[in-house]
């Protein structure tokens, strides 16, 4: 398995930002080419995770590499040539969000990959 050379973690409450190409993105971002809204949530942090991790092994060539009290890291495999995008999952109980990054490892553009995943994680957590 390749191993991530990517800044992957949690830094001062915030992910790493998105680089400039076309290949992540960020609840956390400023612009518009990276930006994506955060889940909301009720009820606790512990039922929120329950939920993401559920939704994560629901999908196929997923895995989750890291699994800490409000943060998770899970590898995401594309179908057609097997690239890995890491998905960062931060979870805020003050604020009830979930705030996400997702980011494709290599190349310069993921074709709206990362996006669409993300956008269908918050469809499938909010109807879960």
């Amino acid at each position: 398995m390749a191993k991530s050379k990517k800044r992957i973690g949690i830094v001062d409450g915030k992910f790493y930002p998105c680089p400039n190409t076309p290949n992540c993105v960020s609840t956390q971002a400023l612009d518009n080419q990276h930006k994506i809204d955060p889940i909301q949530y009720s009820g606790s942090l512990s039922e929120a995770k329950e939920k993401i991790v559920k939704i994560i092994n629901s999908l196929k060539r997923s895995k989750i590499i890291t699994d800490k009290e409000n943060y998770i890291h899970a590898e995401f495999r594309t179908a057609t040539f097997r690239f890995v995008d890491d998905v960062e999952f931060l979870f805020d109980d003050s604020d009830k969000v979930i705030h996400f990054r997702s980011r494709a490892r290599l190349g310069y553009s993921d074709m709206g990959v990362n996006r669409k995943r993300m956008e269908n994680i918050r469809n499938i957590y909010v109807n879960l």
